[in-house]
């Protein structure tokens, strides 16, 4: 079989702009896909991004690309000129073309509550198709990645419709998270170039005065993907699909799940730059040295016979913090535990943290903001991991917590159902612990489990053990891609 001219677009990519796992899958699968293997050439990957304000800054190694310098797209009510500046993906060949256009990126944050919103990510989707036109490099698979990159399909079937490049190209839209549809007021169709394109556009939306970049996005790509096979199954309910589930409904036959690789380039006990102490599955002794590491930087004190638990997340609704109020206060009051959190997000959640804090110094600490290296002493210093989401459509922390020997206690939803498996004592086979129904006595029911199990500590180096030998790498994960591209180019 012949390599493929993969593209992936998408609003963010580590290390170079991050706000959340967005970045980190694309990162992983772009590796993965323009790998070398040995039986002959890979794939011919390229990424596209917008050129941030803070890329700029970090003075990350790039030089324009000579055939897109200045380059002019036209908009109903004002041309824009973008050029390209490509650099590589760390740790691979795989090139990023940076789309360079400083009266939309060079601002403060890579998401804004501007007015012309729209048209920034507009502009990246047309600035893609833009490019490969300068290029002649015609795309077998663009693979678009949240609502920021939905609009190319129906940019391909209309406006970039005439050009023959694109006459083989097929679309693929991987949803990462279905509350963040890119919503607008149907005026902006103009400012972006589709206001003749309407009878192409969800007609309830427009209706309602408004347009949403995923659901065109849902309406005209070849194919649909999203994190999880359970997370494709939730988004078609009434209860998670925010408002898109009859419309996926329609497209069940086009909707695939595919769980996220982990990047074990990074995230690796066995070789963590970031953490001073390293172990594997066999020689787990490093763990108890990270351990005793962690609550000495959390300023905690140290008892091996105390479970320590970790929280690394942004603390919003999605991730069901509000579950904590009535149930960790017990087990802190009753048990000789520790409790480590690196976040932030809702004041409402960081103030109560900062409660705990101060009602229990001596069993909790937060640090609150996010620290990279922070993050990997507490998925390698704890014992559990917390991860109690309303929804959660993959999620990688979990991932990365069975593999740094941390059993995680989750909520049965999303990703979170797909790559944790409930521990079982009498078989000991299993990797975390699970609970259903959401809501503090259901977590409350899984703490407790914890602290039974936590007991049994030649128990609990089989759960750890268990946990630390799945393999959730891109290896894994990456063929399910390659696989679903393939199937659109028979």
């Amino acid at each position: 079989m012949r390599p493929l001219r993969i593209c992936l677009a998408a609003s963010e990519l580590a290390p170079f702009a991050k706000t959340g796992g967005l970045a980190d899958v694309l990162t992983g699968l772009g590796r993965w896909l323009g790998r070398k293997p040995p039986e002959g050439p890979g794939h011919d990957v390229r990424i596209f991004v917008p050129f941030y304000k803070r890329i700029a800054e970090s003075k990350v190694k790039t030089e324009p690309l000579k055939a897109a310098q200045t380059v002019d797209v036209r908009f109903p009510q004002r041309t824009i000129r973008f050029g390209i500046r490509t650099g590589k993906l760390p740790q691979s060949d795989v090139p990023v073309h940076f789309v360079d256009c400083p009266e939309l990126y060079n601002r403060a944050g890579l998401y804004t509550e501007d007015g012309d919103e729209s048209l920034r990510f507009a502009m990246l989707c047309r600035a893609v198709l833009e490019t490969c036109q300068r290029l002649q490099w015609a795309p077998d698979i663009v693979n678009c990645n949240d609502w920021h990159t939905a609009l190319l399909p129906l940019y391909l079937r209309t406006t970039y419709a005439w050009d023959r490049l694109f006459a083989g190209t097929k679309t693929v839209l991987t949803i990462h998270n279905i509350g963040y549809q890119g919503s607008f007021p149907d005026s902006h169709l103009d400012t972006i170039g589709l206001g003749d394109q309407r009878a192409h556009l969800h007609h309830g939306e427009l209706r309602e005065g408004r347009f949403s970049f995923l659901k065109t996005g849902v309406l005209h790509s070849n194919r649909l993907s999203t994190v999880s096979k359970t997370y494709a199954k939730e988004i078609q309910t009434a209860e998670f699909g925010m408002g898109m589930d009859e419309l996926l409904r329609t497209r069940s036959q086009d909707l695939v799940g595919i769980v996220n690789g982990v990047d074990y380039g990074d995230w690796n006990p066995a070789n963590d730059p970031l953490i001073p102490h390293h172990f594997t599955a066999d020689d787990p002794s490093g763990k108890q040295k990270m351990k005793a590491a962690l609550l000495q930087r959390m300023q905690l004190p140290y008892d091996p016979r105390a479970p320590v638990f970790g929280v690394v997340s942004r603390l919003t609704a999605q991730k069901g913090f509000e579950l904590f109020a009535d149930s960790i206060p017990v087990f802190l009051q009753r048990e000789d535990m520790r409790l480590c959190v690196l976040g932030s997000g809702e004041e409402k959640h960081e103030q109560y943290f900062q409660w705990l804090r101060d009602t229990w110094p001596k069993k909790v600490a937060i640090y609150r903001g996010f620290q990279e290296e922070l993050a990997h002493w507490i998925e390698a210093g704890s014992d559990v991991f917390l991860m109690p989401s309303r929804f959660e459509p993959c999620g990688l922390n979990q991932m990365y917590s069975l593999r740094y020997g941390t059993p995680p206690v989750v909520r049965r939803t999303g990703g979170l159902a797909d790559t944790v498996e409930p521990w079982d004592p009498a078989t000991r086979t299993g990797t975390g612990f699970l609970f259903d129904q959401f809501s503090s006595h259901a977590l409350a029911g899984a703490l407790d489990w914890v602290f039974r199990n936590w007991r049994d500590q030649q128990g609990w180096k089989q759960l750890v053990k268990n946990g630390m030998s799945r393999d959730f790498s891109w290896d894994r994960q990456g063929p399910e891609y390659e696989a679903l591209y393939r199937s659109l180019l028979r």
